[in-house]
């Protein structure tokens, strides 16, 4: 039984867009296979996204949190068709072995087929094209999907008559019950082939792998999908080939996150720099830029970086890169830095080794910020 999409993002059924897409991050940053080598931990990376494809989408966030899982446009064990009578033929067909049959040799579409693919970061950001192989089904080159040995006859199945089912009758309290079913002879085929292909041994189909161009686009994220139309496995009695989706995950970065189109990182101050200002070169997906410092900055003083984010996926314009500073207290000093910080704390009205209300020392006050208290 699924579970409650929210439950799954772990946020209230009132929560905000932007909350279901950090809630989203959060947990798929922590679910990634690429990261988290769980044996659950892929499944719950599926279940994250699907819940999140559904929460983030306004249309169906309404409709799931009118009926939840169960799709509305199914009653009573079936979808509607265009009488209006969504399921009920089904229920005609089990007990008065009639109504309307789809031809089940009409053609059909092939399967869709998922790929999951790995990427870089920095490849998510600016794009990149690259080939994948991909392992599928594909049309018999011996006999060209027919599953007959070339050369040799065609006949039609003598358990169905051609028709692909199968009639199974059966008595009960309600009177006689004819059932219908493919046929378990011809698979529904209506024809049986007097040799079968020794190539695919009659099924059609071989598998092979499959060499697809994919060009990425700059500025996808964590489980995007791209569509490759054409490429899911072979139709049915001559119908269209399914189409191919391929889910992109994006190994995390060991110095950038990313927030939306954002980017975020962290870099360390010394307390002469913070007190006195400097000017430093930051990294950024386009290279080191210069950032200023002013005099007096604070320990996680955020400073914007404009432009330097991830490009937009539709539409112009990047967004931006957010610098958080970090001064860090030094842990070894010579006798010469001791006595020019006791100096310091001595001009500046302070008492080395007492703390206490508004006389409390500045190192210990910066010791106590990071311990969180």
């Amino acid at each position: 039984m699924k579970r409650d999409y929210y439950e799954v993002l772990g946020v209230s059924k009132d929560a905000s867009d932007d909350e279901i897409k950090k809630a989203y991050r959060k947990l798929a940053r922590q679910y990634h296979p690429d990261v988290n080598k769980a044996a659950d931990a892929e499944e719950k990376f599926k279940e994250v996204k699907e819940a999140y494809d559904v929460l983030s989408d306004s249309q169906k966030r309404a409709q799931y949190d009118r009926f939840g899982h169960q799709d509305p446009n199914q009653g009573f064990g079936g979808g509607f068709d265009g009488s209006g009578m969504g399921g009920f033929g089904d229920i005609f067909d089990m007990f008065f072995g009639g109504g309307r049959r789809s031809n089940p040799n009409a053609p059909r579409k092939g399967s869709d087929l998922q790929y999951g693919l790995s990427i870089e970061f920095i490849d998510a950001v600016f794009g990149k094209e690259t080939d994948v192989e991909i392992p599928k089904e594909a049309e018999c080159d011996t006999c060209h999907g027919s599953g007959a040995k070339p050369g040799t006859g065609v006949e039609t199945c003598k358990t169905c008559h051609g028709t692909g089912q199968q009639e199974v009758a059966a008595n009960t309290p309600f009177g006689r019950i004819v059932n219908r079913r493919v046929c378990s002879v011809c698979e529904g085929k209506g024809k049986v082939y007097k040799e079968k292909c020794t190539t695919c041994r009659g099924s059609g189909r071989v598998k092979v792998r499959r060499r697809i161009h994919l060009n990425i686009p700059a500025g996808v994220d964590d489980g995007a999908q791209l569509r490759v139309a054409g490429e899911g496995e072979p139709g049915i009695n001559g119908g269209p080939p399914g189409d191919l989706y391929v889910v992109l995950r994006v190994k995390s970065h060991e110095f950038f996150e990313r927030e939306g189109n954002d980017i975020y990182c962290e870099v360390p101050l010394t307390f002469a720099q913070a007190a006195l200002g400097d000017e430093i070169e930051v990294p950024t997906v386009d290279g080191r830029v210069k950032l200023k410092i002013p005099a007096g900055t604070q320990t996680d003083t955020f400073f914007r970086l404009r432009g330097k984010g991830v490009p937009h996926l539709r539409g112009n314009g990047r967004g931006d890169q957010h610098v958080k500073v970090r001064v860090i207290t030094p842990t070894r000093l010579s006798d010469r830095q001791k006595e020019l910080l006791r100096e310091l704390a001595e001009l500046s009205g302070e008492k080395p080794g007492q703390h206490g209300g508004e006389d409390e020392g500045f190192f210990e006050k910066m010791k106590r910020a990071f311990r969180g208290e």
